[in-house]
């Protein structure tokens, strides 16, 4: 019996990691990351600040971890399979991180303004776009290295589909899976540009 405790109580501390990191993904996608203090998400919690700072040794620590979950789950949802053809997988990738955005929106929309001023999201973003890149670019066999202007079409086409996401969100005009088409028109057109096979 004795034996059995530590494995209950392990399970326990990262049920209640995974609980608070769900809630600070909450709490940051909806306050301003300035507008937040350890007290306040404590509070919101419901639990003691000491405790949180147990879990967590700064609201910057906090964040973080909260993003790399986010990150953790938008690199799950868009593993592309590797039993389909290079833009089927793309499309089911692209499918998933839509999906993601849809259950997730203001999270990604704090994540997008968070890029422009807080290092930690600027990396993570950066983060997730270079490894984008890299699945795509290996997708369509580009090489290693791959040349300039594939590289450079596929790296500049994200920051497009940030952008064309963002009025996606704004207006909600079209629907995922014509966003989809479009995007995927883009990315066709942005390597039929840059000579791609």
């Amino acid at each position: 019996m004795h034996v059995a405790e530590p494995a209950y109580t392990r399970l326990h501390v990262d049920e209640r990691r995974r609980q608070l990191l769900d809630e600070g993904a909450r709490l940051f996608a909806t306050h301003a990351y300035a507008d937040l203090s350890m007290a306040k998400i404590a509070r919101e919690a419901g639990i003691s600040k000491a405790l949180l700072y147990h879990y967590f040794p700064s609201k910057q620590d906090f964040f973080v971890a909260t993003l790399q979950q986010g990150a953790e789950e938008i690199s799950r949802r868009t593993e592309p399979d590797p039993d389909l053809p290079p833009f089927e997988a793309l499309a089911g990738s692209l499918e998933g991180y839509l999906g993601w955005i849809e259950e997730n929106e203001l999270a990604y929309r704090r994540l997008m303004e968070g890029a422009a001023s807080v290092p930690e999201a600027k990396r993570l973003v950066d983060g997730i776009r270079d490894t984008t890149a890299e699945r795509i670019l290996a997708g369509i066999g580009a090489g290693d290295p791959p040349p300039p202007r594939q590289r450079t079409a596929v790296r500049a086409w994200l920051w497009f589909m940030d952008g064309a996401i963002l009025d996606w969100l704004e207006h909600k005009d079209m629907t995922r899976a014509e966003l989809r088409d479009l995007l995927l028109g883009s990315l066709a057109g942005s390597l039929s540009a840059a000579g791609s096979p």
